[in-house]
């Protein structure tokens, strides 16, 4: 049956940060030419419990039965509705460095539910150049094209120093969503969603398990 409507509130978000990777690899599956899993199986390709999978599902509705285990393509198209990638999301990417323009080249964010929209960058140097199908925006008018486009998600790709004057022009504009890839915490009011990647702080807590 269809999931049944659940309070954002009511819901972990650790277990809604692992629907992304149950997505994932349904797709993954789905490329395999499967048409059928069990929790056991999404449990040991994701290293998690089979009882983890069906609790997590659960807040959300009853997607498998007893026996038969879960229609791959009918449980991606709950959980792309449940995480709102049913749709394209427009997306603003702010600082076109090495890391910038890494992500602008990067091809597997449209399949997923976003497509960048715009680029903006302080530098003079790099105003007006075109790469990737994109045309590097000067951030002085940021605030208003982001805002005249009703943009609501953007990539941070700028200096730790200058990320948070960045994330509040971003937030003036409109956006409600923010990936940040800045080696620095954001101070942003309720109602604004930021994910942190900081490549050095995954690489020190794995560091932590290895024998030196």
């Amino acid at each position: 049956m269809p999931h049944k409507s659940a309070s954002v509130k009511t819901i972990p978000d650790i277990v809604v940060g692992r629907l992304p990777f149950y997505l994932r690899t349904l797709r993954a599956l789905a490329a395999e030419g499967r048409e059928i899993t069990s929790s056991s199986d999404l449990g040991n390709r994701l290293g998690l419990t089979s009882a983890q999978i069906r609790k997590d599902l659960s807040y959300f509705g009853e997607f498998g039965k007893q026996g038969l285990g879960y229609n791959i393509p009918f449980l991606v198209d709950q959980l792309r509705r449940i995480l709102k990638v049913d749709r394209v999301w427009e997306v603003v990417l702010v600082g076109f460095g090495d890391l910038g323009r890494a992500i602008a080249h990067y091809h597997g964010f449209h399949d997923r539910g976003f497509e960048i929209r715009m680029v903006f960058d302080s530098d003079p140097a790099k105003i007006g150049q075109s790469l990737a199908g994109f045309t590097v925006d000067d951030m002085n008018a940021m605030v208003e094209k982001v805002r005249a486009a009703k943009v609501r998600v953007a990539m941070l790709a700028v200096p730790a120093t200058s990320a948070q004057k960045v994330a509040d022009l971003l937030i003036k504009g409109g956006v409600r969503a923010i990936l940040n890839y800045a080696p620095t915490t954001l101070n942003v009011p309720k109602g604004v969603a930021v994910q942190n990647i900081d490549p050095a702080a995954h690489m020190q807590h794995m560091t932590y398990y290895l024998e030196p």
